[in-house]
């Protein structure tokens, strides 16, 4: 007769999550008030918003479930290769913009970008943005699912935590966007969300996920807006 602890573990597992749900509703509707109520600058939005509506609950959350398996994406040992890796697909990125904008241009165009304050500072921003919402998608959400539903296969998970990234940033892109382009910001969303979530899938390193959201960022500022 097989042993029942698997399924025990599987169980025990499952019951220490029952909160997930319930919290991440919670967040939203917050995170809904806060983008209807208030209308702060970006860097406001950027460094101190998302630390607090993103960052802190998922802290509380770890300290209710007493739950270790969220921050082993910001692992010390992943923080190498996790920025390796993270400067590598974005330098993919990157280059396939630079090629995108040349066709555009119609030949290559010279900009000092790293001599321009404006640029670090806007690498900052990104940098932010990229680390509160890699926390709370991909090392909350994403791990959090794959240990409540063991048994959903890898594109039910990649599909529901796109999902799920999708509906916290529609909010944002009515506020900034109108008509066709409202339609057009939600799937690109929709498709970079799903590769974030294949990537984390495979890597589970917070920290190339980070770096990788942050160029992606940059380079549609760079050479797309």
């Amino acid at each position: 007769m097989p042993s029942p602890k698997p399924r025990t573990k599987q169980l025990n597992r499952h019951d220490a999550h029952s909160l997930f749900f319930p919290f991440l509703i919670l967040c939203f509707i917050i995170w809904l008030m806060y983008r209807a109520l208030f209308q702060f600058p970006v860097w406001f939005d950027e460094v101190i918003g998302k630390a607090v509506f993103f960052g802190l609950p998922v802290m509380i959350y770890v300290h209710l479930t007493n739950t270790r398996v969220v921050p082993t994406s910001f692992s010390l040992q992943k923080l190498h290769p996790g920025l390796m890796t993270g400067i590598a697909l974005g330098g993919v990125f990157g280059f396939m913009a630079s090629l995108l904008g040349v066709f555009q241009a119609g030949g290559v165009q010279s900009v000092a970008l790293f001599s321009s304050s404006e640029f670090w500072w806007q690498f900052f921003l990104a940098l932010m943005t990229a680390f509160w919402e890699t926390l709370f998608f991909f090392s909350w959400i994403m791990i959090i699912l794959q240990e409540k539903f063991p048994d959903w296969n890898l594109l039910k998970q990649v599909m529901v935590v796109a999902g799920i990234f999708l509906v916290f940033h529609v909010p944002n892109t009515f506020l900034r966007f109108s008509g066709t382009a409202v339609i057009a910001q939600l799937v690109l969303l929709f498709l970079f969300a799903l590769g974030q979530a294949l990537f984390f899938a495979n890597r589970r390193n917070g920290y190339a996920l980070t770096l990788s959201h942050a160029i992606w960022g940059m380079v549609l500022l760079v050479h797309l807006s």
